[in-house]
């Protein structure tokens, strides 16, 4: 059994989405102590804004007249396809930025789905596979706050992992992260620890379904 996982938070020290994400990993190497874990860190190992363009050209044209860029962006989306493929199992830890989904996670999955593998219409080559996604926000986004529905990012991931690569998905959200640091949501401070004890309680619960 191999576990891929990848890290969007820009963020090491104090990232909600790592810690969470760290628990369903110590679920997954609870009983598979000896077996491979890839990591991709897209957060602090940011791919070339440009290498999702210089791949989806090099797609639709003869190899012989790639240029330099194009055949490396190819190559590229190719390596980080075979890192999805050669995974048993797939964790992924992606915060919540200014309401949309982390730019260095959509490079990623964009450079991914520049690789003729797995462009549309292609075989699903991870259709059933586990998959774990993490998920946190700073605030508050749920029914009835002045927020609700400015989440534009986990609808999106959803619809890519599960729906778009056909993944065996389960998510694990946790929200108002950032009590603690915005004075403004100091008094949700016992509801952020009750939604962080239940986003862990899952995260142990999901890690051990990857099995």
């Amino acid at each position: 059994m191999s576990l891929f996982r990848l890290d969007a938070s820009i963020r090491v020290e104090g990232s909600h989405s790592r810690e969470i994400a760290d628990i369903v990993e110590r679920e997954w190497r609870a009983a598979h102590p000896d077996d491979p874990i890839v990591r991709r860190h897209v957060g602090t190992d940011a791919l070339p804004s440009t290498v999702w363009g210089e791949a989806a050209s090099a797609r639709f044209l003869p190899v012989g007249t790639l240029s330099d860029p194009q055949r490396s962006a190819a190559a590229l989306a190719a390596r980080l396809t075979d890192e999805l493929v050669e995974a048993d199992a797939l964790l992924f830890a992606v915060p919540l930025y200014n309401y949309g989904v982390s730019q260095h996670f959509k490079t990623w999955v964009d450079t991914v789905l520049a690789d003729p593998r797995m462009a549309s219409g292609a075989p699903p080559l991870l259709a059933g596979k586990p998959a774990v996604l993490v998920t946190v926000r700073g605030g508050g986004y749920g029914p009835g706050t002045p927020r609700a529905g400015w989440d534009h990012a986990t609808p999106w991931m959803r619809r890519i992992l599960a729906d778009v690569w056909q993944l065996d998905l389960e998510v694990v959200e946790s929200e108002l992260t950032l009590v603690g640091v915005d004075p403004n949501l100091e008094r949700f401070r016992d509801l952020a620890a009750e939604l962080r004890g239940r986003a862990e309680e899952l995260a142990r619960e999901h890690g051990r379904a990857l099995l």
